[in-house]
């Protein structure tokens, strides 16, 4: 009996050792990341000196020289540049549109065209309107009310969900893939309202697709501000007969090579076992990209700078990688998996941070029962930083082609209240960035870095 009191005591000893050296661990990591954090800083000259960084465009190049220069100065283990291919779509001149009321008498509205979309004919095409919500409207009008017209669809985000990504994933569709399925009717173009709760009048760029249309039926889709979705909306409630005109000069050209930049600190104990944080260095070319995701990306590569900074050697490689075409084709993530797995790399757990540089409230795990529980484990550990989101869920887009069988992902999650304010539009500049929830998330990422790489992800 004795024995078993000795033994359990030990036990419970270790674990509350463990638990105070960590808690010190973690400590040292937010500290440093407030008063010494270089995350700020690297965003800065990515979105001011860069900007955006469209894939294939100079300002990516740009984005791939600075970072790359940046991770050499680290001291890392490994720094290099993992060669893509990828799409190259450029916007053209600016987009111009009205609403026209009777001949001669327009109003006119703010509009983008949609990443990956047609051009219009250089004189711009003008059309009535059908407004819809969803594809079943489609079905419902036929043919017969589409044929010839401007489909608009005007499906807000739903205001009433707390969480906004949830809000988003309920009408992102009809902007993914309204172009293809107005085709299939007849129509001569597409109108989409932005993904944005916010009532403003910026519209909001993004990905479309065709599908498996042909090139012949493909149709020009534009996003239309939140402000001038409602004035369509309200001026088509009163006559139905008014007109659209939009113009855009849009084209999809070769794909260029491009990389994923990535930085490395080889494990001590287990080198061969991999563990990869990181974000997309590529963003829509409204504005420069500082949310969506630059500041996953600084946050990532001060992930390895805070760890090295507190003296911590990992037991396994730790990678930074900042992934190339997430916002228009997700080539960076699908190469970096493939070149991983030719290699037979065993990669453990992944980290990303594509929501924004807010101030971090937890994450959301896509891992096995154990691994969670783990987690759940170490949830006191961050509760002095107020980290206390901890669910099972979505991870990250670029790290999703690294999903297998035991590999555990998860993604940082910042609140998400102001997010898409800024998402794909004009309005995601650097002025919209606070340094300390920036530097908090790098810490928070940090933290549960240098944890799951000392305890792993077994049992």
């Amino acid at each position: 009996m004795k024995q078993l009191l000795f033994v359990l005591f030990m036990v419970f000893s270790f674990g509350v050792t463990a638990q105070t050296d960590d808690a010190e661990i973690l400590k040292t990591l937010y500290t440093t990341s407030l008063t010494d954090g270089k995350s700020y800083a690297w965003l800065d000259h990515l979105s001011n000196q860069i900007g955006s960084r469209l894939s294939g465009s100079l300002g990516a190049e740009q984005a791939v020289e600075y970072t790359k220069s940046e991770l050499d100065q680290l001291g890392l283990d490994k720094v290099w540049l993992q060669p893509v291919m990828v799409p190259k779509w450029v916007r053209g001149a600016p987009e111009f549109a009205y609403i026209e009321t009777a001949p001669g008498i327009t109003t006119p509205v703010n509009i983008c065209a949609l990443g990956g979309s047609v051009e219009t004919p250089n004189a711009g095409i003008k059309a009535n309107v059908v407004e819809v919500k969803g594809f079943e409207d489609l079905a419902t009008l036929g043919k017969e009310k589409i044929e010839g017209k401007i489909v608009f669809f005007n499906r807000p985000m739903q205001a009433d969900l707390v969480n906004a990504f949830e809000a988003y994933g309920g009408c992102v569709d009809q902007r993914g893939y309204g172009a293809r399925e107005a085709a299939k009717f007849g129509a001569v173009g597409v109108i989409v309202r932005s993904m944005n709760l916010r009532q403003d009048d910026f519209p909001h760029a993004g990905a479309m697709s065709y599908g498996d249309l042909p090139v012949s039926k493909y149709i020009p889709a534009a996003a239309i501000s939140t402000n001038h979705a409602n004035l369509l909306s309200s001026m088509l409630a009163i006559d139905p007969n008014v007109k659209f005109f939009f113009r855009q000069n849009c084209k999809q050209l070769k794909d260029v090579q491009s990389y994923n930049v990535i930085g490395e600190i080889k494990g001590s104990q287990f080198p061969n076992e991999y563990i990869v944080v990181g974000g997309h260095l590529d963003s829509w070319d409204l504005g420069d990209g500082s949310h969506d995701d630059g500041a996953g990306c600084v946050q990532s590569m001060d992930v390895l700078r805070l760890l090295k900074a507190a003296g911590i050697k990992p037991k396994r490689t730790i990678r930074a990688v900042l992934f190339m075409n997430e916002e228009n084709g997700l080539r960076g993530g699908i190469e970096y998996a493939n070149v991983a797995k030719s290699k037979g790399e065993n990669h453990i757990f992944g980290l990303e941070s594509d929501a924004g540089g807010f101030t971090p409230r937890g994450f959301s795990l896509d891992c096995s029962d154990a691994f969670f529980q783990k987690i759940l484990d170490w949830k006191t550990l961050f509760k002095p930083y107020f980290v206390h989101y901890f669910e099972k869920g979505y991870s990250g887009a670029d790290i999703s082609p690294l999903k297998n069988n035991t590999i555990a992902l998860a993604g940082l999650v910042p609140d998400s209240q102001r997010y898409f304010d800024h998402h794909h539009s004009a309005n995601d500049t650097f002025e919209h960035i606070n340094k300390r929830e920036l530097e908090l998330g790098a810490a928070t990422m940090a933290s549960l870095i240098y944890l799951v790489d000392k305890y792993g992800v077994g049992q």
